[in-house]
């Protein structure tokens, strides 16, 4: 469903100390993501989860909330028409597509769209 929180990234210097912390306290359990960099995910419920991940130095830190959207493209201009940044779509290879974006007072959030065939990046 469009505009439903569906993911949160924690950043983390120590994501052991970080998934110790949010396990205790929630009961979450983590799992490693293979990737370009280390990342650990769990899950909400059927239609939701979270991750924790190290950011490299240029990212703002802070919680990151994915909403979903139905169309990554549209959502992105619609981002734009409404005052805010968007960045370019990139893909998750099987599952989807995600942007980061800014709205209009400069608060960072992020888009989701599934799409169980999108390629892997640069395909």
């Amino acid at each position: 469903m469009a505009g439903q929180m569906v993911h949160l990234e924690i950043p983390a210097g120590d994501t052991a100390k970080a998934r110790e912390f949010w396990g205790s306290l929630f009961g979450w359990e983590w799992q490693a993501f293979e990737g370009p960099s280390e990342y650990h995910m769990t899950r909400f419920s059927e239609t939701t989860g979270g991750a924790i991940y190290v950011p490299d130095e240029a990212a703002k830190r802070g919680m990151r909330v994915y909403f979903d959207v139905d169309d990554i493209n549209a959502a992105n201009a619609k981002v734009q028409e409404l005052g805010g940044e968007a960045g370019e779509a990139g893909s998750v290879p099987g599952m989807g597509w995600f942007s980061i974006c800014k709205d209009n007072e400069g608060n960072e959030f992020g888009l989701w769209q599934n799409d169980p065939s999108a390629p892997a990046p640069g395909q």
